[in-house]
């Protein structure tokens, strides 16, 4: 075989592999955005039924109308067992990543500082990937990671 004809081989594999990838990402969920009112006392939480070696990546930030005043917030994340898989105080934002350990209902909870009650809701944003939707598709997507 010549190496003209081994090489528009390699480029129609190539190229029939990106389509098969876009079609498969296009049917891909592209993770979730929550909008949360967190009330001036208690708790807001949310949960998501995820299988073990699932990778979960989120962020989330408090939206405030106030632009002089962004109230702060506390989240905890905890495993279906209660094992705190995050965990932060007096913020306005923050991230958490982990691979599940096991199966179950893994839990998201948030709740305003006490220095911040009394001032009403606070509305909180969470975007929530999970498994293929958390994956870094464009660093897999560039040109020198094909072979």
């Amino acid at each position: 075989m010549s190496g003209n004809a081994k090489l528009r081989r390699l480029v129609m594999f190539q190229a029939v592999l990106l389509v098969v990838l876009m079609l498969a990402l296009s049917n891909a969920p592209v993770g979730d955005a929550i909008w949360l009112n967190v009330p001036p006392t208690g708790t807001k939480c949310v949960s998501e039924e995820i299988q073990s070696n699932v990778v979960v990546l989120s962020d989330y930030v408090v939206v405030s109308d106030d632009h002089g005043h962004v109230p702060t917030i506390s989240a905890k994340v905890t495993s279906p067992y209660g094992n705190n898989l995050h965990h932060k105080e007096n913020v306005t934002h923050g991230q958490f990543a982990f691979t599940t350990q096991e199966a179950g209902n893994y839990l998201a909870c948030f709740w305003t500082d006490s220095h911040t009650r009394g001032a009403g809701e606070v509305s909180v944003n969470i975007e929530w990937k999970t498994g293929i939707a958390a994956k870094d598709w464009e660093s897999v997507a560039r040109k020198e990671k094909i072979e």
